[in-house]
């Protein structure tokens, strides 16, 4: 039985995946989802990269898993790449939903025009704020999803946006399937785009926005529940 552990991206906690957790348990998976420290049932907690990233590690060693797929969405596949390799051999592999993947002395905001997000954390507090109706449009989600997200978001601990990934190897070295939501942006990153030259990561695109664990949760189980018999 392969063991899913799934951490959703920013603003997000462990009721992101309720309807993705259903179908991967009725497939007879295990099926853990996890709140990151400062999020939903944990706001409010101060927290940098590397407290979600012992978050992970810690969920996988006290609940004894192995065979376990780490599932990591948008923010989150930087401290879900991360726990990869610290992990160790009970890692069977890594999905990356439409996820920003760790480099080594990078952050999540390197790389791209985060001035905004920069700017938005030094006036909330240190926090990223919760979701608007506005920055949900456009991805596939219908009224009643975008209500339920901006209803359950919470904002986002500043530092684990700003603290740089600690790795000791690629994440090429270890088997990966990458998930490209297509209404987000069609093509994967560059840096993406590199890592999916290993023989060991395989492409698998989905037709909708940037949560399809709302938009379309039956279909993004089913790719989950074939990324574990992956080559």
């Amino acid at each position: 039985m392969t063991e899913f552990v799934l951490v959703a991206g920013a603003k997000l906690g462990a009721w992101a995946w309720d309807e993705v957790v259903a179908e991967l348990r009725a497939a007879g998976h295990g099926a853990h989802a996890l709140t990151l420290s400062g999020l939903a049932e944990k706001r409010g907690m101060p927290a940098g990269q590397q407290t979600h990233v012992q978050d992970i590690v810690d969920a996988v060693e006290q609940l004894d898993l192995r065979d376990v797929v780490l599932v990591g969405h948008s923010y989150s596949g930087i401290p879900v790449g991360q726990a990869a390799e610290r992990i160790g051999d009970r890692l069977a592999r890594v999905v990356y939903v439409d996820a920003s993947v760790p480099a080594d002395g990078k952050s999540f905001l390197w790389g791209w025009d985060s001035d905004g997000v920069r700017a938005a954390i030094a006036e909330n507090g240190g926090f990223w704020q919760a979701f608007s109706a506005e920055d949900l449009q456009g991805q596939g989600l219908t009224e009643e999803q975008i209500d339920r997200i901006v209803r359950g978001a919470t904002a986002h601990p500043g530092a684990s946006l700003t603290e740089p990934a600690v790795l000791t190897r690629s994440p090429a070295e270890l088997p990966a399937t990458y998930v490209k939501c297509l209404l987000d942006w069609p093509e994967p990153s560059d840096e993406v785009a590199e890592l999916l030259k290993s023989e060991t990561w395989n492409l698998v695109e989905l037709d909708t926005g940037h949560w399809p664990m709302f938009s379309q949760p039956r279909e993004l189980a089913r790719i989950l529940r074939e990324s574990a018999v992956a080559p």
